[in-house]
């Protein structure tokens, strides 16, 4: 198999399983099932066990991660497990926050807020890793924080419900993201410490994680209760083992693309798969975007793509490459 075939089918496959994941996640997260009449008049329940989707998420990351190191095994992981077990809270927390704010918020709104993912890991990796970065890069992520400031910014109005839960799920999006910027520093120690593998990395964040959860959702019962939703719409299970096949797959091809043609060509790949799930979240679920939302968004966008082929150094095509510079690529592109 040539270079270009390999590298049009990790992307194909990156593209496919996580566009899918994309819909497959928003349509578990905010759509109805049965056709119950409740209190609010709405007809069908609507999915509210994050928790149990996240859980699930986790364990099923943590076979694939498995199934990975027995096919191929590798060298021993000699990381704390202390550094794992903060890692994966702060991991399990970031993936609950996001996940719960697609109950206020539309999805176009939580990517456009996800990819804004630079601005705190690089603020805690100047304040607790200790990283230095360009005045370009700061440029980039400026451009970045101007782009999510216009697409969430609300015009003023009078006070109602509505714009108060979307506040709370814009809130949960800030807590994602500073999540995500604790996990970044904290993986900075972890790789001055002992340079773990993305194989490793996954299986253990996974694994604690799985532990994690499994805690609140025995305490408050919301285990029990997905059962019972499970059982009296059996659809829903459809739909979460696509996602979570969807997802293992999507990681399959993302390992794939990094192994060979390195991070840089990957996270192109992936911010371009970002973008179009906006526009299907638009054209599928019918999120209406303002002209402002949209600059906004291609605010961000051209912010990280400026980063990620003015911001690194070395070519920005699509080469192979024998090895990645850092073991640990993978995992990055994975949050």
């Amino acid at each position: 198999m040539s270079d270009k075939q390999k590298f049009a089918i990790a992307a194909v496959g990156i593209f496919v399983c996580y566009f899918y994941f994309a819909i497959i996640q928003e349509k578990i997260t905010r759509g109805r099932y049965g056709e119950e009449l409740q209190d609010d008049g709405t007809r069908g329940e609507r999915f509210t066990f994050v928790l149990a989707l996240v859980g699930v998420q986790c364990l099923c990351n943590w076979i694939f991660a498995k199934a990975i190191l027995i096919a191929k095994p590798q060298n021993q992981d000699t990381t704390p497990k202390v550094y794992y077990a903060s890692s994966s809270l702060t991991y399990l927390l970031a993936m609950i926050s996001s996940n719960m704010a697609l109950r206020w918020v539309a999805y176009p709104m939580q990517v456009v807020a996800k990819s804004a993912k630079p601005i705190p890991v690089m603020l805690l990796g100047v304040l607790v890793g200790r990283k230095s970065y360009t005045l370009q890069k700061y440029l980039f992520v400026l451009l970045i924080v101007i782009g999510v400031v216009l697409f969430m910014f609300k015009e003023g109005k009078s006070s109602s419900a509505p714009l108060e839960q979307e506040g709370l799920g814009q809130l949960l999006l800030i807590m994602s993201l500073t999540m995500d910027g604790l996990i970044g520093a904290i993986q900075e120690r972890m790789r001055q410490h002992s340079s773990p593998s993305a194989q490793h990395m996954m299986l253990a964040m996974n694994g604690w994680s799985t532990i994690f959860v499994i805690v609140p959702l025995l305490v408050t019962g919301e285990g029990m209760q997905f059962i019972a939703f499970a059982t009296k719409y059996p659809q829903m299970l459809a739909h979460l083992a696509t996602l979570a096949l969807a997802g293992a797959m999507g990681q399959l091809f993302i390992f794939m693309m990094v192994s060979s043609f390195g991070a840089l060509a990957c996270s192109v790949v992936t911010t371009t798969r970002k973008f179009f799930t906006v526009l299907a979240s638009v054209l599928l679920f019918g999120n209406s975007l303002t002209g402002r939302q949209w600059f906004g968004a291609i605010l961000v966008f051209t912010g990280l793509f400026s980063d990620m082929l003015y911001g690194k150094k070395g070519a920005t095509g699509v080469k192979p490459i024998q090895k990645p510079k850092d073991k640990n690529e993978a995992e990055e592109l994975l949050k």
